[in-house]
């Protein structure tokens, strides 16, 4: 396999969406597809995961965040035995995802209808750390303290 360092490129991206980037990166690491799962801009600092879990309970799912981190997990409760399946097609095993977040990156709520699991994050850039603006002080604010002429 082929690798390609696309740091050059990243070098004039000045603003790249870095939460996105490193989202994308953590799912080219051969992340298991399953459960599939959608990530949405919403807004400038907002970002929405939505997690498709057919056949889980509200129950059966965490969400842990831990510093950068956000780990999902389902775990499925014994299953009836007396069942028997002629076809089977949704998926009812064990899962763990992981997201890599973005400096200042925050879960605010989770939610689960339906089947389907919604995160959603906000970033939260401290005061701080916020870009502002400096101003230049010129010849034209000189101030005279004191004028004498020389004699």
């Amino acid at each position: 396999m082929r690798t390609f360092d696309l740091t050059p490129l990243y070098r004039s991206a000045i603003g790249f969406d870095r939460l996105a980037n490193m989202l994308e990166t953590q799912r080219a690491d051969a992340q298991p597809s399953y459960p599939p799962y959608n990530i949405e801009l919403v807004s400038e600092d907002k970002y929405r995961i939505v997690m498709a879990l057919a056949g889980f309970d509200r129950s059966e799912v965490e969400i842990i965040t831990e510093r950068d981190s956000l780990q999902i997990t389902g775990r499925k409760q014994k299953e009836d035995t007396q069942r028997t399946y002629l076809h089977r097609g949704i998926a009812a095993r064990d899962f763990e995802q992981r997201f890599q977040l973005a400096n200042h990156v925050k879960v605010t709520t989770a939610s689960f209808d339906n089947g389907m699991l919604t995160i959603e994050l906000v970033r939260e850039v401290p005061e701080a750390l916020k870009p502002r603006k400096i101003v230049i002080d010129g010849g034209d604010n000189v101030q005279v303290l004191e004028q004498r002429q020389a004699a």
